[in-house]
């Protein structure tokens, strides 16, 4: 492996972000080891990197799903009301203006959005967006 050491991130139920070493499982506390680490993917809804992903009226659960684009520019962003929304990234302003389409799931590279439409039953693949 090309890395000495693995990280994972997970957001708890009770929307805390927590670090751990893999494979050992320990929990890494220290906040400035933390804020030093360079994430190879981000699905988080936490931080202070995507506080402008949260409406004014948004409650905790709203927004369920998040994705960094490769390059590391872009995040696109599913919530409760089937909304879709690509954001700069990061986004630590609050109230941040983006576009958004209605989808209820999302993934993405740097060339498209995949998006999932669970009571439509389909899947939409958005190509033209420039991540």
């Amino acid at each position: 492996s090309k890395f000495s050491v693995i990280f994972l991130k997970v957001s708890t139920g009770s929307y805390k972000r927590q670090v751990y070493e893999v494979p050992s499982g320990k929990q890494l506390v220290d906040q400035t080891v933390i804020d030093r680490i360079t994430w190879a993917t981000w699905t988080s809804v936490l931080g202070d990197e995507v506080i402008g992903i949260w409406s004014r009226h948004a409650e905790k659960a709203d927004v369920n799903c998040a994705c960094v684009s490769h390059s590391g520019i872009n995040l696109v962003t599913g919530d409760d009301f089937g909304m879709v929304k690509l954001f700069d990234f990061p986004c630590p302003e609050k109230f941040v203006r983006t576009c958004f389409c209605m989808v209820t799931a999302t993934s993405t590279v740097d060339i498209m959005v995949l998006s999932c439409f669970s009571r439509r039953h389909k899947i939409e693949i958005f190509s033209s967006l420039n991540l």
